[in-house]
């Protein structure tokens, strides 16, 4: 029997039962679909999180905070060991390094009138800071002074407009209270001083460690250091003179052996890395569970088949009667099997894909009513609303394709190896 009429007569014997033959198939549409709704998702957030990372990090930095590493760059907890102000003297004398800045931050709100917004409070000198993040901390309205008044304020795009729908609470030469509570006083509480906004900085979209938000304001690390009442800084940025792994394991070396291996390093392109690889081991995990419901599939495909060769064993023996060899029994089942299989991945594929854009959609409409709870911390509110879009790569396309014939056909292949020993004799006599 030729190919062509082993997959005609296939596919006849799945029409004649078309209900089982659906229940069967909506089985492996729904682990296909489970696993490409997934990887899609988990491949678009991975992206989309990459691409803002991107922005706001720049691949020539260096971040450095108090506390030894003990393992992927994590600092200690609680060492002690404290960074100042003026640790970017040290940090600037060494080989490679072309600036650094401080950072002093603390979670505050800004003011003006009945209108109230949280958000971080950064203190940094001006001029470094825009040489380091040249394409970030640029003003979309109004001027960024390199050297400042004590009195200057630089605010973030969604300080401004924080709902993207031109309700503006902030703009460039407006006057605003700036408020942090002090937990350090007995008992705590707000200091406040009125600061003059001079700029509104252009969308970041991005979120980052060190580098501009959205959601922050800008003051002079001389005003942050009064108004805090502190010269410790929580981070020092390090501008490298170029972005080669070479110069990025040398500095990092000095760095740690000038403060006597009390602080930690991080690169970039080590947070990058770091994310990729949780990124890869959640794909992983995602997809296992996911392959668990095609598996359960693939024993209802066992199953109805098992039944299907109990009903079908007269016409099993009249085809071994006319001449019909054991392989192309074996065929017909195997190819019943395929069909199946092809079906259901292809109508799964579909359904997973519809599925993780409406999926998408409620986590973009979620994370963008969220932002504004964030706003305390350290990165207030920087994700904003988060736009996620699924992808699905050719790797999932086929491999998802792949997985659920192959699923099919693994379970079909003792029904189909039983149906191909039968003999014609005991089939003909089967009642």
């Amino acid at each position: 029997m030729r190919a062509r009429d082993v997959f005609s007569y296939s596919y006849s014997a799945i029409r004649l039962r078309k209900l089982r033959a659906g229940l069967t198939t909506l089985g492996v549409v729904i682990g296909i679909a489970a696993i490409v709704a997934l990887l899609s998702i988990t491949q678009g957030l991975q992206t989309t999180i990459t691409a803002q990372l991107q922005t706001g990090l720049a691949t020539d930095t260096l971040i450095v905070t108090p506390g030894r590493a003990f393992g992927g760059g994590i600092s200690e907890a609680n060492s002690g060991f404290k960074l100042f102000v003026t640790d970017t003297q040290t940090i600037n004398n060494l080989t490679n390094v072309e600036t650094s800045i401080a950072i002093i931050q603390r979670a505050g709100w800004i003011r003006s009138g009945a209108r109230d917004r949280p958000t971080s409070v950064i203190g940094v000198d001006f001029a470094r800071y825009a040489s380091i993040y040249s394409s970030t901390f640029v003003a979309e309205t109004g001027d960024i002074p390199l050297n400042p008044a004590n009195e200057t304020v630089v605010v973030g795009k969604r300080i401004s407009d924080p709902w993207k729908n031109e309700t503006i609470f902030f703009n460039a030469n407006d006057n605003a209270e700036i408020i942090w509570r002090n937990a350090t006083a007995r008992p705590p509480v707000n200091d406040t001083y009125t600061g003059h906004i001079t700029a509104v900085l252009k969308e970041v979209g991005g979120f980052g460690i060190g580098g501009p938000s959205d959601s922050g304001i800008y003051i002079p690390i001389s005003k942050a250091q009064v108004f805090f009442g502190t010269d410790e800084c929580d981070t020092i940025i390090v501008k490298l003179k170029n972005s080669d792994k070479t110069t990025i394991d040398s500095v990092s070396k000095a760095i740690t052996d000038a403060f006597n291996k009390e602080v930690s390093v991080m690169s970039s392109t080590a947070v990058l890395n770091i994310l990729s690889s949780v990124f890869s081991i959640i794909q992983l995990f995602l997809g296992g569970i996911a392959a668990i419901s095609l598996i359960v599939a693939g024993i209802g495909i066992m199953n109805i088949m098992i039944v299907s060769l109990m009903e079908r064993t007269r016409e099993i023996g009249i085809l071994k009667a006319l001449g019909t060899k054991s392989r192309t029994v074996l065929l017909i089942f195997l190819c019943e099997a395929v069909i199946i299989g092809l079906m259901g991945a292809t109508i799964g594929i579909g359904a997973g894909w519809i599925l993780a854009n409406v999926v998408a959609i409620v986590l973009g409409r979620s994370s963008g009513s969220l932002g504004g709870g964030a706003s305390m911390g350290n990165q207030a509110g920087a994700f904003g609303r988060m736009t996620i879009t699924p992808i699905l790569t050719p790797m999932v396309f086929l491999g998802a394709l792949a997985f659920g014939v192959g699923v099919s056909v693994i379970f079909a292949l003792y029904p189909a190896w039983r149906a191909s020993k039968l003999k014609p004799v005991e089939a003909l006599r089967y009642e």
